[in-house]
């Protein structure tokens, strides 16, 4: 059954069940915002003879998402839908694609507008619910992409129970993806591959066990069938030092396998990172440590999507076969100075030791990153955020630039 067909029968299922004085409940308890993001995105090439000198382009972004409540009764039903809709205000003739907004070839320049609409419906029995449609999902096996203007969506079914206080489950399976730069929904392939070479759908399941309220465990296992199959182990304990100071410190495993058809070829990667993060007031102090193993860089998938469970990721990820990289990650907020909404960090990142291929000498790529942002804590513009970035890059092989992004949004809650 194609995709389209599952969401259908959900959503005709859902109406058929609901009675009127049901439907009111689901609208009572509903809530409708719109999300407004405007971005101004500028790369600029440093290497000599780029093929490009500089992308990028001033955007205005649109978030409408309606989150119902949920049905009386024992078996609770509800319906959630979203719709996206981004503007360029500038960027035209002359750059390239820039990862923001999709790029028409035919003109030499990224498109005026594109957007996209889904639906999620949603039953509920006690602490376990079961999503049918458009997902957003934060998982160690897929991971949304908020870092440009439209988020990256996922259509699938999910089922997460919270049953026991100390223990979440979750499984489901993704059949399409909807990525950053794109209007459509698509199957999903691995990141540098071709859709020729697509999976049928992702399918996995994991638990986070909190042990203590300072030590948690998650456990996932992912298919992407005939593609690969992926396994994430990870631990986190925070430390009361006393005297204000805590240490948070993660252990982070990943091995991905090929699997079935193998429709991108053998495929052996293993990802293991440890991070550590010193805090007092407000200061943080972070240090990590990343290294991949076997013949293969990290999967990731169509359009770039983000995986943060990675301890260094960041905008060139530090993900590539061979890679081990460190990072230095200073954090402060201004709270502890009075100053409430404003945030500071900084980090610098190092990768070493890439596998180019047979013959060619291996790659050393670096990456710096200073973040400012501010959100207005009170009076009419209550909720109002900027932030400014500055990500610079370096690579033996490849390319370098210096990126600049500022960023302005503000979520405005009709009910």
């Amino acid at each position: 059954m194609k995709s389209t067909g599952q969401m259908g029968w959900a959503v005709t299922g859902l109406a058929a069940q609901m009675s009127m004085p049901a439907q009111a409940e689901v609208f009572k308890d509903s809530h409708l915002t719109l999300g407004l993001r405007n971005f101004y995105y500028d790369r600029d090439f440093k290497q000599s003879a780029a093929p490009k000198s500089r992308v990028g382009s001033w955007s205005q972004g649109f978030d409408l998402q309606f989150k119902s409540g949920y049905s009386p009764g024992p078996v609770q039903f509800g319906l959630d839908a979203s719709g996206q809709y981004a503007y360029r205000l500038d960027g035209g003739g002359g750059r390239g694609p820039d990862t923001v907004l999709p790029y028409d070839d035919s003109k030499g320049r990224p498109v005026h507008e594109y957007g996209r609409a889904g639906m999620t419906a949603k039953i509920k029995v006690s602490n376990t619910e079961v999503r049918i449609g458009e997902h957003r999902p934060v998982l160690p096996v897929a991971y949304t992409d908020d870092s440009r203007q439209l988020v990256t969506t996922y259509e699938g079914a999910t089922i997460e129970s919270r049953e026991w206080s100390k223990l979440t489950l979750n499984a489901g399976r993704f059949w399409k993806i909807a990525t950053r730069e794109s209007s459509d929904r698509e199957d999903i392939y691995l990141f540098g591959d071709t859709p020729a070479q697509s999976s049928d759908g992702l399918n996995f399941a994991g638990a986070r066990y909190d042990l203590t309220p300072a030590l948690n465990a998650t456990y996932y296992v992912a298919q992407l069938e005939d593609l690969y199959q992926q396994h994430y182990a990870a631990a986190a304990y925070t430390w009361d030092m006393g005297e204000g100071y805590s240490l948070k410190t993660d252990l982070r495993y990943y091995n991905t396998q090929d699997e079935g058809a193998k429709r991108s070829g053998d495929f052996d990667n293993r990802s293991l990172g440890i991070m550590t993060a010193l805090r007092k007031g407000g200061h943080t102090f972070t240090v990590a440590y990343q290294r991949m193993s076997g013949d293969d860089a990290f999967p990731l998938l169509n359009g770039y999507a983000p995986q943060p469970f990675l301890v260094n990721w960041s905008t060139i990820a530090f993900y590539k076969a061979g890679e081990r990289s460190w990072q230095a990650r200073y954090d402060y907020d201004f709270v502890a100075m009075g100053l409430p909404g404003l945030k500071l960090m900084t980090r610098y990142m190092r990768g070493t030791g890439i596998d180019r291929g047979p013959g060619l000498a291996d790659n050393v790529e670096s990456e710096t990153n200073l973040i400012l942002s501010y959100v207005i804590q009170s009076g009419p513009l209550q909720g109002l955020a900027f932030e400014g970035r500055n990500i610079k890059v370096k690579t033996r092989y490849g390319a370098d630039f210096d990126e600049n992004r500022l960023i302005t949004s503000y979520t405005w809650k009709f009910w």
